[in-house]
């Protein structure tokens, strides 16, 4: 495997990082086993909350450094990097400033004695994450794991490694114990016997379902606790008394950030067949608009796709569907420039036996389906292998609630796109994974739940 920063822009090979050793993975994961058996015997918790707050103010003061890093390794709007900076600068003091309250022993009722259970460390934890929003996706496990007092270790994608080296420098800036954090070049053979190993207590991937697969497969065979969270299908209802303006501002946002490379981004739209061609050219225009481009020209609007081979699944895929019965009613055009980019494409017209119509298409194509009820519009919501996220949009908050209540998915947001914020669990069921990150759920997902019980005499 090689590890290479090529700029999706350009096509350009900007860096290339050496795989590691077997002797290499060795000195890391003793490192860490160690400071999880230090942080086990002595109180150090004001110390990594400490440590969480300045990695915090670290990635606020240099935000755009950081920011650039992520553009270069895998294309996202320089605006979009400075964002997800940010959010990954709140995601570490939240968890910093809810320590005592997520590690406060929890009572437990009961008429036989006194009981609780404590929140303990398990051990070091080997995230495997995905290119798409390269210092996020570590953030969002590594805060809450640092606070419990889990160690990590992190097999990142390999292109962005440059994302991947920056954050393990920058928790060493911070402070931080050498072990609370290692970033590791290696082989995915390597990664299976990372997992087999004995001081690894537990794996976090966020990728596709069939690498989800494949590490739950390893972490399974040796009983190691994982979570996973996968791609999405995600559905984007539009109730008959919807409000038009507040659609049209929200659906560029809901499929073409980052270049419509986010899992949680809506990918199927179902709108009543009263509304369906309204909404249709309203699609069509939204995706004219947007100005494809330098990713760090503030100008632009859409990113390249992360990598050549990234552009050229999405096309085969448009084509997949087209061959089998969808029209193309905007896009589908190539764009002629060196770097990855896809022309924004709508598609319509897609049956049940279309084998695009259960494929995520990880790129800036959007699916629009006619439905002619309610009912209708939740079974064809639900007729997925898939199940993360969603979107209802109703005039009547209420009834929006009621409708995403019945969609069987891990996440539902009303009258808007999806949304990632500290507070707010991240996850989904079916092929979407399981397991939750972000929130209490997050901070919990690798803990130790240890009951203390003295029963009455």
């Amino acid at each position: 495997m090689a590890y290479k920063t090529i700029y999706p822009y350009t096509n350009e090979v900007l860096k290339e990082y050496d795989n590691i050793t077997d002797a290499d993975v060795e000195t890391a994961l003793g490192i860490a086993h160690n400071l999880y058996k230090t942080w086990r015997q002595e109180e150090q918790l004001e110390i990594r909350k400490a440590q969480l707050h300045q990695i915090a103010n670290l990635l606020r003061h240099d935000r755009d450094k950081y920011a650039e890093i992520m553009t270069k390794d895998m294309g996202k709007l320089f605006r979009e990097a400075q964002g997800e900076v940010e959010l990954c600068a709140d995601i570490a003091d939240y968890y910093a400033d809810k320590a005592d309250e997520f590690l406060a022993p929890v009572p437990l009722q009961t008429d036989t004695g006194e009981a609780y259970y404590l929140k303990q460390a398990t051990g070091v934890l080997l995230a495997v994450e995905p290119w798409n929003f390269p210092f996020y996706q570590i953030m969002r496990v590594f805060a809450p794991n640092f606070i419990v007092g889990n160690p990590m270790v992190l097999k990142h994608a390999s292109s962005c490694p440059s994302s991947a080296q920056a954050f393990e420098d920058l928790v060493n800036e911070a402070g931080a114990a050498k072990g609370t954090f290692k970033n590791l070049f290696v082989s995915y053979r390597q990664v299976s016997d990372i997992i087999a190993d004995p001081r690894i207590a537990g794996v976090c991937l966020t990728g596709s379902e069939r690498g989800g697969a494949s590490i739950a497969a390893e972490a399974g065979k040796n009983l190691k606790k994982s979570s996973m969270e996968l791609g999405g299908n995600d559905a984007f209802i539009i109730l008959d008394d919807a409000d038009f303006d507040l659609l049209k501002d929200t659906i560029f946002y809901a499929r073409l950030y980052n270049a419509g490379q986010v899992c949680t981004s809506s990918k199927r739209f179902i709108v009543m067949a009263d509304k369906y061609d309204m909404f249709v050219d309203m699609m069509v225009e939204t995706f004219k608009s947007a100005k494809w481009g330098d990713p760090m020209d503030p100008a632009t609007t859409l990113a390249p796709l992360s990598s050549a081979s990234a552009k050229e699944e999405v096309l085969e895929q448009i084509k997949l569907a087209v061959d089998n019965g969808a029209q193309v009613v905007y896009g589908n055009q190539p764009i002629e420039h060196p770097g990855n980019f896809v022309l924004p494409t709508v598609l319509i017209n897609i049956s049940k036996d279309n084998p695009i119509y259960n494929q995520e298409i990880f790129g800036p194509v959007a699916s629009i389906y006619k439905v002619a009820s309610e009912e209708e519009a939740i079974a064809l919501a639900n007729d997925s292998s898939y199940g993360l996220g969603g979107t209802v949009f109703s005039s009547n908050p209420g009834h929006a609630e009621y409708v995403a209540a019945q969609i069987e998915t891990g996440m539902s947001f009303i009258n808007s796109a999806w949304a990632s914020l500290p507070e707010l669990p991240f996850g989904g069921v079916k092929n979407s994974g399981y397991g939750r990150e972000l929130s209490q759920l997050g901070f919990d997902a690798f803990v130790n739940e240890h009951l203390v019980y003295t029963p009455k005499y």
